[in-house]
């Protein structure tokens, strides 16, 4: 019999994301057991959700934008190919100026977590991250795509784009 390795599914590679710090406020550690546990508010989770939407429907990454920009300077690259990265680009700088969003269908909110043991979360996890989703959309200009059913035969949209997908996993 092989020895057991465990193996991610989908190891990731070397992580060259620009992120910044939304504040220090709402989360603190706490030493219990000889553990540090990371504490975190529920304010917290409210804010860097509708932070992640927000974000999400308006930037791109820099690296994504070099991308499209590279395009454009390919000697490959067909006209059309140039067309399109043209048009995405501008469609980008457009969104970053966060008034209008990269794309009007926005779907549902997907959120999918992943939450150590030693992090502390108060309150429903769920009902946090569904007011973070709330505060963005109906604080931006995100189409609402969520229709809940009145009876068998007709629905209206909810107003605010919940229910929302959660999916948080303990690791």
């Amino acid at each position: 019999m092989s020895a057991f390795a465990y193996q991610p599914m989908f190891p990731q590679g070397l992580d060259e994301t620009p992120y910044r710090k939304l504040t220090s406020d709402h989360v603190s550690t706490e030493k219990m057991d000889g553990q540090i546990v990371l504490k975190v508010e529920r304010e917290a989770l409210v804010r860097l959700t509708a932070e992640a939407f927000r974000d999400t429907s308006h930037l791109l990454r820099p690296g994504h934008l070099q991308q499209l920009a590279n395009i454009l300077d390919d000697t490959e690259s067909s006209d059309n190919d140039r067309f399109v990265a043209r048009e995405l680009l501008k469609n980008a700088n457009i969104a970053a100026g966060g008034i209008l969003p990269m794309c009007q269908d926005t779907g549902t909110a997907i959120i999918m977590g992943k939450k150590g043991q030693f992090v502390w979360t108060e309150g429903s996890d769920a009902s946090a991250l569904s007011e973070g989703v709330v505060r963005t959309f109906t604080e931006t200009n995100l189409r609402y795509s969520q229709m809940a059913p009145l009876n068998m035969y007709d629905e209206v949209n909810t107003g605010n784009n919940l229910p929302a997908q959660i999916d948080i996993y303990a690791t």
